[in-house]
């Protein structure tokens, strides 16, 4: 008798049971392969997950911090930013050669400044550069260490030459006072390391550019 003949033969129940060993074989290796395949999977997203959030959420200026580092950041943007103001009117106006160096060097270091301290304060979910609307803060009347005022401004800006060389030496002298007086004070008061870090480098820096602008008046 064939094969065929003597399957056909077999009783039912035992084709049904053979038939039903397969099937629950088969899923049995089928489920294996997915829970493997969702296995890894999931290793995958929970390893590329974190380090994209992490970068997404880099703090700039990591630890704690307090009042004294929001008013610090607070305060020193304007006053960078009238720095750079006051350097990029050199352009045009300054003769004296290291006076039109100077001016340059100002303006490359307080513009990134500007940036990083901006950068502080949204991190710290502060309000920005403080204004004329916050006490103490009238950039028109020089309210902030070493400001200079709208008529300051205006004076610079209509000088020319050696007369501006030496305004623009005598106002910077002033300007970066003040702002050594506030960085000092984040030194002595601040909490947060990035904030009194960056306002040890405005002291050493605006130090010995306040040294190099007192040569350059003995000069002219």
């Amino acid at each position: 008798m064939s094969s065929i003949k003597r399957a056909l033969r077999r009783p039912p129940h035992r084709r049904l049971a053979a038939v039903g060993i397969v099937a629950a074989g088969a899923l049995l290796l089928s489920a294996c392969g997915s829970d493997d395949d969702m296995n890894g999977m999931d290793q995958g997203s929970k390893s590329a997950s974190p380090t994209a959030s992490q970068e997404a959420g880099a703090n700039p200026a990591p630890g704690a911090f307090n009042d004294a580092d929001v008013i610090f950041a607070q305060g020193m943007i304007p006053h960078h930013q009238q720095a750079v103001e006051m350097a990029q009117l050199a352009d045009g106006r300054a003769s004296d050669a290291e006076v039109k160096t100077l001016a340059g060097a100002i303006e490359k270091a307080q513009d990134p400044e500007i940036k990083t301290m901006q950068s502080w304060l949204k991190a710290w979910d502060k309000p920005g550069a403080a204004d004329e609307s916050m006490p103490g803060m009238d950039h028109g009347s020089g309210g902030m260490d070493g400001m200079m005022s709208e008529k300051d401004m205006k004076d610079l800006t209509a000088s020319k030459g050696t007369d501006f060389d030496k305004k623009f030496a005598q106002m910077m002298i002033e300007h970066h006072t003040g702002a050594i007086t506030m960085a000092e004070g984040e030194q002595k008061n601040g909490s947060n390391a990035t904030a009194k870090k960056l306002a040890g480098e405005i002291v050493k820096t605006q130090t010995a550019e306040v040294g190099q602008l007192n040569k350059i008046l003995d000069r002219l």
